[in-house]
């Protein structure tokens, strides 16, 4: 960039982000208020820098000494700032976004990257949900909760969203759609559909003879926000959380196929396609035809029928074998939320859980569930109110209580106990054994090559006394990338040692990763399927696993919490037999 060509706003933009860096290094406040200073200054010139520099009287503005100056003398004759990229290269991407959040400045990102280690927007959240931020000094529960508001209309405007973000709306606005008089059937399509881990916008299929009357009534919904476009077979509008909504409109002989196409995936829809073409048939969104003949199909189902295939579950649908193994009857006989007898992973009041151990019994008893096993942290989790074994104690004896107390329900003792990073566990053997179960986890050291984490989280997999491996890539969906980890070989030894590997059903997290699942299921490995639940409504999170141990083709007799309270309390036993 030439002298000639450089732009005050840019100039003044980029002096300004110098500060802001600085800042969240913890820079000399002086400095970080001589580069706030001159980008102001620069900001408010009613002359051109390039023509300040020409005549040399850069130097005479009030607030661009010697170092600013030298700063927009770079900028002017190499289009770029040495400093700048510097400053963006030492300090977390994440924390730059944070700033967008109302109230979030530099110095309470800096506080909460040393104190809580969170590097970005989706780690704040999550710190936030299992009230991290609560006794934190400078933000305290009201804090906490501004964040957490601030947090939710900045991701309005983002791209991707979490499943667990989208559905409430997007089975709202389906509810919202049946109800309306003209409307003959609908269904929600696309990646929603097959309950992927992360969407792009809300997919809609409705069935009606009356298409210009549905579409003029989408603005009259509510939480419909703005509509963007309107033909006689399809809508796009935006709901006042920000997602898109993709409403496509068909006459109801068309629903059946158009719903099928729309579901996807497209591997799958590929897949299939080379199937259907060798049977002499084709099937696209206008239907199942065999020659210039239409096989007429009033449900889904009958697409599949007329191909020799048993129904393929829309979770199944990635091309991951289904097909073969609906054409041999195959299928497995995939788990329902109903399934689910029990939780483990739960948090309580006595970390970082906002609820006691009471109201944790009654709310999973409201579920239907006959038992929960509850986990708090471990004494190393300082960030996390882990417990010393003072406060484990006094936790067991009100665990007593609340047993002696419930009929047909049983609270077990358990922990979330911290991998260390040589791969041992928090708290001594004399404790550990005391347990009813132990669930390990990582929550430190996420930088370690992957050799080093995958012998690390082995050697924890070898101890004796766990029972489950908690979250074992430790990904945060849009927020944090997994560690590096051999999961294949984590999977073996979790056969080989008896260790059931947790798919924690946290919406951030659905971790293991279903993709996973299915080579677990073929080593015999059992899944847990575990809320991560840090409040009273948390517990409900366990149909988001569901969803995703859906997609790992998973069965009930391939989940641990499908055990009857009878089957657990034995199968812990036999676990903890010899300690």
């Amino acid at each position: 960039m030439s002298a000639k060509g450089l732009d005050n706003k840019e100039a003044s933009r980029l002096l300004q982000e110098v500060a802001v860096l600085l800042e969240l290094k913890g820079e000399n406040p002086f400095k970080v208020k001589a580069y706030s200073n001159g980008a102001r200054a620069v900001q408010v010139l009613e002359t051109d820098l390039a023509t300040l520099i020409q005549e040399g009287r850069l130097r005479e503005i009030k607030g661009i000494g010697e170092t600013i100056a030298q700063q927009i003398a770079e900028l002017a004759a190499t289009g770029g700032l040495g400093l700048y990229e510097e400053l963006k290269a030492s300090v977390p991407a994440g924390h730059i976004e944070m700033l967008r959040v109302p109230g979030l400045g530099p110095k309470k990102i800096k506080a909460l990257y040393e104190t809580l280690q969170i590097k970005n927007m989706g780690e704040l959240e999550y710190a936030c949900r299992e009230n991290r931020l609560a006794d934190l000094q400078g933000f305290g529960p009201k804090g906490q909760e501004k964040i957490l508001h601030g947090i939710q209309q900045v991701k309005k405007y983002q791209g991707h969203y979490r499943y667990g973000d989208v559905i409430d709306d997007a089975r709202e606005m389906l509810r919202q759609v049946l109800t309306h008089p003209k409307v003959l059937r609908a269904d929600l399509a696309g990646s929603l559909r097959r309950k992927m881990e992360v969407v792009r916008n809300i997919n809609l299929l409705v069935s009606t003879n009356q298409p210009h009357d549905v579409l003029s009534a989408l603005s009259r919904f509510a939480g419909v926000e703005s509509v963007h476009h309107e033909n006689t077979s399809r809508g796009l509008f935006s709901l006042s959380s920000g997602i898109e909504v993709d409403l496509r409109i068909v006459s109801d002989d068309l629903f059946p196929s158009t719903l099928y196409h729309l579901t996807g995936s497209l591997a799958h829809l590929n897949s299939l396609r080379e199937k259907v073409r060798a049977l002499g048939f084709e099937l696209n969104e206008s239907g199942l035809r065999r020659g210039e003949r239409l096989v007429r199909c009033k449900e889904e189902k009958e697409i599949f029928d007329a191909l020799g295939l048993d129904f393929i579950p829309p979770e199944l649908r990635e091309n991951q074998g289904e097909i073969e193994f609906a054409e041999a009857h195959e299928l497995p006989h995939l788990i329902e939320a109903e399934d689910i007898k029990g939780a483990f992973h739960v948090h309580s009041s006595y970390s970082d859980g906002t609820n006691s151990i009471k109201g944790t019994a009654r709310e999973a008893m409201k579920l239907g569930f006959s038992y929960v096993g509850l986990s708090d942290h471990s004494q190393s989790a300082r960030y996390a109110g882990g417990l010393t074994f003072e406060r484990l104690r006094k936790q067991w004896e009100e665990i007593d209580e609340v047993n002696d107390e419930l009929k047909g329900f049983h609270i077990f003792k358990g922990t979330e106990s911290d991998i260390l990073a040589d791969g041992s566990l928090d708290y001594d053997e004399t404790t550990l054994k005391k347990f009813d179960f132990v669930i390990a986890s990582v929550h430190s050291h996420f930088n370690m090559p992957k050799e080093e984490m995958t012998r690390r989280v082995i050697k924890a997999l070898r101890n004796p006394f766990t029972t489950i491996l908690a979250h074992p890539t430790g990904r945060l969906l849009l927020a944090r990338e997994p560690y590096a980890i051999d999961m294949v070989q984590i999977i073996d030894e979790a056969a080989q040692s008896g260790v059931a590997i947790e798919l924690n059903a946290h919406p951030f997290r659905l971790d293991i990763d279903w993709r996973l699942c299915k080579y677990a299921k073929e080593k015999g490995v059992k899944i847990a399927i575990d809320p991560d639940t840090h409040d009273r409504d948390g517990l409900k999170d366990t149909h988001f696993g569901v969803g995703i141990a859906r997609k790992g083709w998973l069965e009930p007799g391939d989940v641990l919490n499908t055990m009857n309270l009878e089957e657990i309390i034995d199968f812990l036993k036999k676990r903890r037999k010899g300690f």
